[in-house]
């Protein structure tokens, strides 16, 4: 690559092997990305895009070129990298790696239906026993007997209502209406939409003495419709599917022909119709809706109440009627009320009741009145409401709940009783990637030992909320069965090691892709990429290790060589010091960031680059610098925040005391349950009773010690907004600032410009051609949106008068487009701005431009930037603060500038409680939560706790066993290394 200038690279050229395992690094801005997917991915995309046809170049034809002179050797690029995470409900862990289906193909090949009433295994139905069936059940009934010849496929279908009158049938029913094949001919059906034909075999009544012909008529429509029959019964509107390949003997359950989109939850054969096949519904909360303090006459019913979303008198009636009627008082406090006085408030009565006014003691009034209840009236104003401000303030009374209908499987009931190996699908994808792995890797075994079955019911699948218990493993398909499913087996087992070497055995295959991390994420579409087993390709990696502990790494590195070996070139940007010291080659950026960085300092081996003395990370990895262990450990003030017996997902009631006061990171293998402690239970708790938030956290006994605190603040990795209208200066609060000292310009006096027109969100200075984005959004259809610049203002984002204000010579825009380094020193004079500034830069972010768009942020920046506002806000030294992986994304040298920030919120008395894989941060802490022993069912335990030096001598803990490789922890904790395995020489082997 010659002549590179995109963004902040300074004219580099390099050289980059081809089909090795090549790293970048460097600090945070110095211009690694910038390599890596704005310049070397960028032009690989872009010839592919030239080689596509002038059609479909039409929709791609807005990619520009970088800014770089020439590359060569350039091949077809994939970039896997964190910001791609689905966020369609429909998307699980299994159909992202196309395990979900082969596992729809292996169910509908080599399936075992059952009744879904009765379990009994579900037979052929012979033509005989279908006539039999008609003739005991629907005695002397009048019915059509039809033959379905399209089932839910899109056409117009006119040659086949032709071919159907031509065989000498004169009716069909098309989308649920008999017609005359005469009339049916002449309708349009659309060519696009899903349709339903079914042919009129006979209409008759179903006696004895009609047998032959009723068995004639059978036999013909099985034939016509391919083992199918339909009979409706049109005086009771009864319909009834028979079927000669399966059919319940005892119930008539039938089951159409086994397709593999039966088995899919996002096709309405397979999906259940009251979530469709989502797994869950948004439904009306009575947590949300009452306030059990308070009576109903005091407001308890909140959405009745006058702060409510539709009180009055008309309810208010109601309900005193009903409390006459039932013989309840409205007074009494609503916990106190009987159980069955609840229920009817909330869920309303069947039957009509009499009401009788009195007054002063004298009937005046009697008359009979109807009681809705509170959530059907809810849910008939949600469902009927055309506001959206009304549709919101309802939404805030509803919390999503399984679907009681399939009980969050998202399938319908016939096809739950299909089984494979004794489980059905949903089973199957409730297992965790291990379990699957064993599971799959037995499967077509005749014999499997009764103990692997008790161990393998009860490592996770021996019952669950979600998922019905499983019993009786069979695992043999026998002959045919193992034929078909062996090549399906083949792919799901493959996929399933694939997961396991990138360190994702604890997912299961159900798991929404929308809550995956990033880390997660990439290493799924990793593995998909292992798995697909391309070659000649160029792979552009985003720290795939995030979200990795240490003692996992090693299986990633592994298959990230094995991609390699495959024949393929790896560019991986990272930060972890054993992915480096595995690479084949080694790229060190810098040597700053910002205008500070964009040059490469050192390339080569990672020895060499370990050996130069003008790059830092090689300081780093020589040794030379390091981030320090600190010399004592703080104690806190005494006071605790306690959590007794957490149970949600894989948690096994723990019990964890965080002292407050100090520095308290949570570590453990991935999935061992950290994200759902801190998460799931201690800051949904806290940010329920502190900041009155609402939230619905999971299940514990109880928590002790929040009056210790004041607030609870969560700095995570969520984007600080999803539009480019939010950056950098609009998150902190500084463009307020900015806009104020616009205003107070002389020009700006002179016209008469309030801070309003120095604002790109509302009308008056800002450019109306892009409404002040600065750039045009164009929807790409089935592609994701990109955005171009804006052609009349070039991004400026205001208009031509307002760009001729100016504050030292600089525009609004101008001051937006620099650097946080450059206008911290601009605005020196201004203490106010330059302290949030300053603020940012502590943090890491001088490099940043302040009116950065947020959809251009990373994850890690983002979250120092929500970091930085948090420091900008007065101290209450109660505080709690949450972070989430703060590393993700940063150099060794702003790891050690990021410990600095962190100790100051510390120091001001604050607690901090960090879930973190990075030893920098673990070493540093004053007091570790370690979770494990491992991740999924094989985790969710307290492993130990204490400080580093205490974890370090802990035997079976993996985080204590890479604490303990750290000399100065090691001699604190009085832990001897293991010692170095002796050499022996090839004569000593062979003596031995």
């Amino acid at each position: 690559m010659r002549g590179a200038r995109e963004h902040n690279l300074k004219n580099i050229t390099v050289e980059l092997p081809r089909n090795q395992f090549v790293v970048i690094t460097g600090v945070s801005g110095s211009g690694k990305s910038t390599l890596a997917f704005d310049t070397i991915y960028a032009e690989g995309q872009r010839r592919y895009v030239e080689s596509l046809s002038a059609y479909a170049r039409q929709f791609l034809g807005l990619m520009e070129k970088p800014d770089v002179d020439s590359i060569e050797g350039l091949s077809p690029a994939i970039s896997i990298d964190q910001k791609t995470t689905s966020h369609n409900p429909r998307s699980t862990v299994g159909t992202v790696t196309e395990i979900h289906d082969y596992l729809r193909l292996l169910y509908a090949r080599v399936g075992t239906p059952y009744c879904p009433i009765c379990g009994r295994k579900i037979e052929r139905q012979s033509p005989s026993e279908i006539t039999d069936k008609l003739l005991t059940t629907f005695t002397d009934a009048r019915a059509i007997l039809l033959a379905p010849v399209v089932r839910g496929r899109k056409g117009e279908y006119r040659k086949v209502l032709g071919d159907l009158k031509r065989e000498g049938f004169a009716r069909a029913r098309v989308d649920g209406i008999i017609y005359d094949l005469d009339e049916a001919e002449k309708l349009k059906l659309e060519k696009f939409e899903k349709h339903d034909i079914d042919v009129v075999v006979d209409r008759l009544a179903l006696r004895e003495s009609d047998r032959g012909r009723i068995a004639e008529s059978v036999e013909l429509g099985l034939r016509r419709g391919e083992g199918l029959l339909r009979v409706l019964l049109p005086d009771t509107n009864h319909e009834e599917l028979y079927s000669e390949k399966f059919a319940c003997p005892e119930h008539g359950s039938v089951l159409e022909e086994l397709e593999p989109r039966s088995f899919s939850f996002n096709n309405p054969y397979g999906a259940c119709g009251d979530c469709a096949g989502l797994g869950s519904k948004l439904e009306f909360s009575a947590d949300e809706i009452i306030d059990e303090n308070l009576s109903i006459a005091e407001g308890a019913i909140v959405p009745w109440s006058k702060k409510g979303t539709g009180g009055g008198v008309y309810y208010w009636d109601k309900l005193r009627a009903l409390s006459e009627h039932l013989d309840f008082d409205l007074k009494t406090p609503w916990r106190e009320l009987p159980d069955n006085v609840k229920e009817i408030v909330l869920r309303g009565m069947a039957e009509p009741f009499e009401v009788v006014y009195r007054r002063n003691g004298k009937e005046t009034m009697r008359f009979m009145t109807e009681y809705e209840g509170v959530v059907p009236n809810l849910e008939r104003r949600y469902g009927e409401t055309e506001s959206d401000f009304m549709r919101e303030k309802l939404e805030e009374l509803m919390e999503m709940v399984p679907c009681p209908t399939c009980g969050g499987t998202r399938y319908k009931p016939e096809i739950l009783a299909v089984r494979v190996g004794g489980l059905n699908i949903a089973q199957a994808s409730h297992m965790s990637v291990l379990e699957a792995d064993r599971f799959f890797d037995l499967m077509g075994e005749s014999t499997v030992t009764n103990d692997f079955i008790t161990k393998f019911l009860e490592s996770g699948m021996g019952g669950t909320k979600k998922v019905a218990p499983a019993r009786n493993l069979d695992l043999s398909l026998g002959g045919f069965g193992t034929a078909v499913a062996a090549p399906i087996l083949r792919a799901i087992r493959t996929r399933l090691k694939f997961l396991v070497d990138v360190g994702l055995d604890y997912l299961s295959l159900d798991r929404t892709a929308n809550t995956l991390s990033g880390g997660e994420a990439q290493r799924i579409r990793l593995a998909t990429q292992v798995g697909s087993g391309l070659t000649g390709v160029l792979y552009v990696l985003d720290e795939p290790s995030i979200g990795l502990h240490p003692k996992d790494n090693g299986r990633l590195i592994q298959t990230l060589k094995n991609l390699r070996d495959l024949g393929n070139t790896l560019l991986v940007v990272e930060h972890d010091e054993e992915t480096m010291m595995e690479a084949d080659y080694l790229i060190d950026m810098g040597p700053g960031a910002g205008v500070h960085g964009g040059d490469v300092v050192a390339v080569g081996t990672p020895k060499d680059v370990a050996n130069n003395p003008d790059s830092l990370t090689g300081k780093y990895l020589r040794g030379d610098v390091k981030i320090e262990v600190p010399t004592e450990r703080r104690r806190g003030n005494g006071k605790k925040l306690k959590v007794r017996g957490a149970r949600e997902h894989n948690l096994r009631n723990v019990d964890v005391e965080i002292p407050l006061a100090t520095m308290t990171v949570v570590s453990g293998p991935s999935g061992s349950g950290k994200s759902t402690l801190i998460h799931d239970i201690l800051h949904a708790t806290l940010a329920r009773e502190l900041n009155r938030a609402k939230t619905n956290p999971g299940k514990y006994d109880s928590m002790e010690g929040i009056e210790h605190l004041d607030k609870v603040i969560e700095i995570d990795q969520s984007p600080i907004g999803r539009t480019p209208r939010s950056n950098p200066a609009t998150y902190t609060g500084v463009f307020t600032e900015i806009r104020d000292l616009m205003t107070r310009t002389t020009e700006a006096r002179r016209r008469g410009y309030q801070a309003g027109r120095f604002s790109f969100n509302v009308k008056g200075g800002r450019c109306e051609h892009c409404k002040g984005d600065g750039v045009m959004k164009i929807e790409m259809n089935f592609l994701p949106d990109i955005y171009v610049p804006c052609e009349v203002c070039k991004g400026a984002r205001y208009n031509r008068e307002t760009l001729e204000v100016k504050y030292n010579g600089q525009s609004i825009a101008d001051i937006l487009d620099m650097t946080v380094e450059v206008a911290t020193t601009f605005f020196e004079n201004i203490p106010t701005i330059e302290r949030k500034l300053q603020l940012l830069c502590d943090v890491g972010l001088g490099y940043m431009k302040i009116g950065q768009p947020s959809t251009t942020l990373s994850g890690g920046e983002a979250q120092r930037i929500k970091l930085a506002s948090e420091l900008s806000k007065r101290a209450t030294g109660k505080t709690i603060y949450i972070l989430d992986e703060p590393t993700t994304g940063l150099h060794f040298e702003d790891v050690r500038r990021l410990m600095g920030v962190l100790e100051r919120l510390v120091e001001a008395g604050n607690t901090l409680l960090i879930i973190e894989h990075n030893l920098d941060v673990i070493k540093a802490a004053d007091h570790i939560i370690d979770l494990g022993p491992e991740g999924g069912i094989r985790g969710g335990e307290i492993v130990t706790t204490g400080t580093p030096e205490e974890v370090a001598a802990h035997p079976t803990s993996h985080t204590g066993a890479y604490l303990a490789k750290i000399p100065e922890i090691a001699a604190r904790s009085g832990v001897v290394p293991a010692p170095a395995k002796k050499k022996t020489s090839k004569r000593e082997r062979i003596a031995g």
